[in-house]
């Protein structure tokens, strides 16, 4: 008999259900924890899964939209991460480096973004990432970017021609 993958109780029958990005195979009882999903099939939704909510939204109403170029197979739903640019993981040296490379102390940068100097060290030290809004203020005040992006050395992995590069392309012998 299969098991509840969030409490472990015995069922004869689970429900898909979507708990924070997860879908898992939940109990009647663990249910209440997500979204329900449901299989094109036996709902009347257009997309691949559809989630029973209020409004009546289906959770993939663009389909396959701006999934970087995936043809046809399985397309996923989209989320609210497939959006979100990633945060560089030296962002608090960057923030520390530009801040020095200008002179001004974290109570002056502080002053300048309108925010706390307290933010400030907590940035610095890595304690905590910035929000959005404290990134574009950072990123403009101090003229670096804090999102991990293509870095000069990634420009070289690229090549028009899919396929050609090879392992012996881009390694360095040490003679």
């Amino acid at each position: 008999m299969p098991q509840c993958e969030m409490c472990g109780a015995e069922e004869s029958s689970l429900t898909t259900t979507k708990v924070e990005g997860a879908e898992l195979e939940l109990c009647s009882s663990c249910t209440d924890f997500g979204t329900e999903v449901r299989d094109e099939s036996t709902s009347s939704g257009g997309g691949k899964y559809s989630t029973s909510s209020s409004t009546g939204k289906s959770s993939s109403s663009s389909g396959s939209s701006g999934s970087g170029g995936s043809s046809g197979g399985s397309s996923r739903p989209r989320d609210m991460f497939d959006d979100m640019d990633e945060i560089a993981t030296d962002y608090d040296e960057q923030i520390r480096e530009a801040r020095e490379s200008r002179g001004l102390s974290q109570e002056e940068l502080a002053d300048q973004l309108n925010e706390k100097a307290s933010l400030i060290r907590k940035l610095e030290r890595g304690d905590t990432l910035p929000t959005d809004e404290v990134q574009r203020k950072l990123e403009r005040a101090l003229d670096i970017s804090l999102v991990e992006g293509q870095s000069t050395d990634d420009a070289d992995w690229e090549t028009n021609d899919a396929g050609t590069m090879t392992l012996g392309d881009v390694v360095k012998r040490k003679d």
